[in-house]
């Protein structure tokens, strides 16, 4: 900045303990926040994997689900990232699982994958590292709660700026899948 910037911080605590129960109402609000959304994102895509099977079961496809839909979409993604197409099926299920919950869903799912199919080991170091990461939809809504809790005002900006983040952090999550799938 080239300018001088003035602030009036206004002192709102009288003491140290008062600061501190200030600062703990606030963090459990935010918290609170936080889990909220969560929940709420996670019911909602639980509704979405029930009405998927209900309309699935109807044309012959009961296993559609969230999952199955964005690994179909994610196959060719992920073997542009090196995948053999064999297993970018599977793996595809899981990036859709991370970018439509979260990595935590996502990684317990790859954990149960690993002990039960037969993915390449070229399959399961590209799939580990194109986990990584926060970029979902989920991630999303915690950060309008928990920002968007912390300045009101600026939600809608929040909101605007959160797609756009979660699109660049898993960019950079799979080029770095795609560099260890090169050095394979």
């Amino acid at each position: 900045t080239r300018g001088t910037l003035h602030l009036n911080v206004e002192k709102t605590d009288s003491s140290v303990i008062e600061a501190a129960a200030s600062g703990a109402a606030t963090g459990v609000q935010l918290a609170l926040n936080v889990a909220g959304m969560l929940l709420a994102f996670i019911a909602l895509v639980a509704l979405l994997d029930f009405m998927l099977g209900w309309v699935g079961g109807f044309m012959g496809q009961p296993e559609w689900s969230v999952q199955y839909l964005l690994g179909r979409v994610m196959q060719p993604l992920v073997w542009l990232m090196g995948v053999p197409w064999a297993d970018a099926s599977t793996v595809g299920g899981l990036v859709g699982i991370k970018i439509g919950l979260n990595e935590f869903f996502a990684y317990i799912q790859f954990a149960g994958d690993l002990t039960t199919s037969a993915l390449r080991p070229r399959s399961i170091i590209i799939t580990t590292y194109a986990l990584l990461g926060f970029a979902n939809f989920a991630s999303i809504a915690i950060q309008i709660g928990g920002i968007g809790g912390l300045a009101p005002e600026r939600r809608s900006e929040i909101a605007g700026l959160g797609l756009r983040a979660m699109i660049g952090g898993n960019l950079a999550a799979f080029m770095s899948a795609s560099l260890a799938g090169m050095l394979v």
